[in-house]
C-alpha cells in the first residue's frame, strides 16, 4: 500500500502523496494539468517542468526542476509558465568558417553579453547548478570554452527570467555550442546522436507541432 502521508501544496492545491514521488509524479498522480511544453511528456523540451518552491519551516524560496525534486511534507510548490526571452537573437550558421572575426560575431548577436553586472542571479537561479556567469563572461571575450559551462543546460530559461540585463544566458550558451560545433571537431556525444537517428534508433518526428 502506497504511503500518502506527504502533503505538498501544488498550485495552490493541496495534494496527499508520498515522499517516494517526485514533484512531476505528484502532479501527474493528482490529475492536475501539467504546465504546457514539459519535455518528458512528449510536449516540449527538457527544463520545462521549472518550479519555484519552499521547503516547510523556510522562509528560502529556491528554483528546481519537478522530475529531479523529491517529494517533501510541507513543500509549498509553484509551476512557472512559459515566459518567451526579452529579445530574439537572430543568426546562421552558414558564415562561421571565418573563424578570425568569431568575437565580433558573437558582440554583434549577443551585444548585451559584455554588460554582465556579475550579480550572480543568473548562478543562484539555475536548477543543474552551472556556472552561468562564468559562460557568459567567457562567451563576451570570444572564448569557446564557453559552450562547455552549457554542456548540460537545458533550456529552462531561469537565468534570462534572473537577468537584470536581459542577456539571455541559455540562448547564449547554445549560440556558443553551436559556433563550437561548427568551426571545431564535432563533439562525440553529437556525432552517436545523429547516428542513432540516421539508422531509426532514435526515430524523430520533424513535424511534431512543439508547444
Amino acid at each position: 500500500m502506497t504511503d500518502l502521508s506527504a502533503r505538498v501544496t501544488i498550485n495552490g492545491h493541496i495534494i496527499k502523496t508520498s515522499t517516494s514521488r517526485s514533484l512531476l509524479e505528484a502532479v501527474i498522480d493528482s490529475g492536475q494539468p501539467l504546465t504546457d511544453g514539459v519535455g518528458c511528456m512528449g510536449q516540449g523540451v527538457c527544463g520545462s517542468c521549472r518550479v519555484l518552491l519552499r521547503r516547510k519551516d523556510s522562509r528560502e524560496v529556491t528554483t528546481a526542476l519537478a522530475c529531479e525534486t523529491a517529494v517533501e511534507d510541507g513543500m509549498q510548490v509553484s509551476f512557472l509558465d512559459h515566459l518567451p526571452m526579452n529579445r530574439h537573437h537572430t543568426y546562421t550558421t552558414n558564415d562561421w568558417d571565418d573563424t578570425w572575426n568569431l568575437l565580433n560575431r558573437i558582440n554583434q548577436t549577443f551585444p548585451e553579453a559584455s554588460r554582465c553586472r556579475h550579480c550572480g542571479g543568473c548562478d543562484r537561479s539555475c536548477p543543474k547548478h552551472l556556472d552561468v556567469q562564468k559562460g557568459v563572461n567567457l562567451a563576451a571575450a570570444g572564448d569557446l570554452s564557453a559552450a562547455k559551462v552549457f554542456d548540460e543546460c537545458i533550456m529552462c530559461n531561469l537565468c534570462t527570467i534572473a537577468c537584470p540585463e536581459h542577456i539571455s544566458p541559455n540562448h547564449l550558451g547554445l549560440y556558443i555550442r553551436r559556433m563550437t560545433a561548427s568551426v571545431m571537431l564535432r563533439p562525440s556525444d553529437l556525432l552517436l546522436r545523429l547516428r542513432q537517428i540516421d539508422l531509426g534508433v532514435m526515430p524523430v518526428d520533424p513535424d511534431v507541432e512543439l508547444t
